[in-house]
């Protein structure tokens, strides 16, 4: 059965990436202490098989250098003090490489299953962590359950391996006794080493079961109810009423722009009352006449208004009007298939312009031509 969240819902849906980074934040990550175990033994019975020799021969030479010591060295202070600062470093030499390779695995183990993760709010005190009917709970959870079924089949498991490992080399061990010391030595560290990772590799199946526990553990620990997501999304992409308050300033932030616009234009296109364009064409700088503003009914009204403040040329042409606000964009230029209608009102506006101001007689009206859709 789903588990259910504060609200009475049942977590059904999969966390959300958001969900993720914020329990990452938290320090809440897949974590195996099962796959830490593992790789922390194979590696150190690799390394331990790999480097025991190795570290055998430098402990032989710091034995040999210690007991290997004249009288008089013994009664000058400062020779005492050389010999044992030269067996210690001697014996760190020795197991340097060792603990590098440990450091290492320690270090980058966490990349294989959950990254990385450095939580301040993690490490802050919290007073549930002392209590002891909390522990008490912990400790016969589920979760306390599982981890007490995982140690004692790993105790079977790594005991059955063992035995079996023992019984198979009872001849190899018995025959150390047999061996000069350092021979021993180097004999007993190769088969340390190799038992320790053949019973070490037997963590790899806890491991392997382990892994894809943790990771169904961790999803459905962080599993959302339906209202958890729909919240989310809302504080994600913004509320309905907030996103509309959002929408209605940019309008009217567009249309104060538009309106700024107006002035510029070379005519104002209108149905006369229901549609007003406003066109600007300059010819060295534009290949076709542009858009700079256009709207219906109040907004319309605004237009003309404005161009009539002005001193802009208001041009009714309603089947044109209606045309560009139908198939015209903001700050884009006009359709092609209006290109001839607007030509003859430009024409005609840039003409009444040059007879006023010349004094000359107004130009005649043209019989604009609007092509309808079987046409274009």
């Amino acid at each position: 059965m789903a588990e259910e969240g504060d609200n009475g819902q049942e977590k059904t849906e999969q966390p959300t990436a958001k969900k993720l980074a914020d329990a990452k934040k938290k320090g809440q990550v897949p974590r195996s202490k099962e796959l830490n175990s593992m790789t922390t033994m194979v590696f150190g019975a690799m390394g331990l098989l790999f480097m025991g020799s190795y570290m055998i021969d430098q402990i032989i030479g710091m034995m040999k250098q210690g007991f290997n010591i004249s009288r008089a060295e013994v009664f000058e202070h400062s020779s005492v003090f050389d010999r044992f600062e030269s067996a210690i470093m001697e014996a760190f030499t020795g197991v340097l490489p060792f603990l590098v390779l440990m450091a290492v695995t320690v270090v980058f183990t966490p990349l294989l299953l959950g990254g990385w993760s450095f939580s301040v709010e993690a490490m802050a005190f919290k007073g549930e962590r002392i209590n002891p009917l909390k522990g008490f709970k912990r400790i016969f959870s589920s979760n306390g359950l599982m981890e007490l079924v995982k140690a004692i089949a790993k105790f079977l498991l790594v005991s059955v391996i063992a035995v079996v490992y023992m019984w198979t080399q009872a001849d190899e061990l018995l025959g150390l006794g047999s061996q000069p010391l350092s021979v021993a030595l180097s004999h007993g560290a190769h088969l340390l080493g190799t038992s320790f990772l053949i019973v070490s590799c037997g963590l790899i199946i806890i491991s392997a079961i382990d892994v894809p526990f943790q990771l169904w553990d961790h999803s459905q620990k962080l599993k959302m109810t339906l209202q958890e997501v729909r919240d989310e999304m809302k504080d994600t992409e913004g509320k309905p009423e907030v996103k509309s308050k959002v929408r209605q300033l940019q309008q009217q932030m567009a249309q104060r722009r538009m309106m700024e616009a107006v002035p510029d234009a070379d005519v104002i296109v209108t149905n006369p009352t229901h549609y007003a364009v406003a066109l600007k064409y300059k010819h060295e700088q534009m290949a076709a006449p542009l858009v700079v503003a256009m709207g219906k009914d109040l907004v319309a009204l605004k237009i003309r208004e404005i161009a009539t403040a002005h001193g802009v040329e208001v041009f009714e042409a309603p089947p044109l009007a209606r045309a560009l606000y139908a198939t015209s964009r903001i700050d884009q230029d006009i359709p092609g298939h209006l290109y001839f209608a607007v030509a003859q009102v430009l024409a005609f506006v840039f003409q009444l312009r040059a007879a006023r101001a010349e004094g000359m007689d107004t130009p005649a009206r043209p019989d604009i031509y609007v092509p309808s859709g079987e046409d274009i």
